[in-house]
């Protein structure tokens, strides 16, 4: 399991949030091999003021809420891919992207009625 949570001014993102969504589910598809259909992404677009940081204006950020599982390699590969293949993009600078993955043991995650650790999942985590 991977959710997806994206911090961006609205200003700059919202029109453009289908495109970024499609190059970060690549991303996860590629590296962590989710699946194509496994897509949970939520942005959460502030006002300008709303966003205090010394960036620019297309600053982002980008968490990936996860089960604990993925090598700290398949953790290095995101990273990369996000900041290689997504930030070119969209014209950001390593300065305007900032990537924060966050694990979650799967006992503490519910899902469809259960503990994430009674689920049987299509893909593998430990990747």
């Amino acid at each position: 399991m991977a959710q997806v949570k994206v911090y961006g001014r609205r200003s700059q993102w919202a029109h453009r949030r289908d495109e970024l969504s499609d190059a970060l589910h690549e991303a996860l598809v590629r590296t962590w091999q989710l699946p194509a259909e496994k897509r949970f992404h939520r942005f959460c677009w502030l006002d300008d003021a709303d966003l205090v940081a010394p960036r620019a204006d297309a600053y982002l950020v980008v968490e990936v809420v996860c089960f604990t599982g993925r090598s700290d390699d398949a953790k290095r590969a995101l990273v990369r891919a996000l900041f290689d293949d997504v930030a070119p993009r969209f014209d950001l600078s390593v300065d305007d992207l900032e990537v924060v993955i966050i694990e979650s043991p799967q006992v503490n995650w519910g899902i469809r009625g259960r503990s994430g650790d009674e689920l049987e999942l299509s893909y593998r985590v430990d990747v």
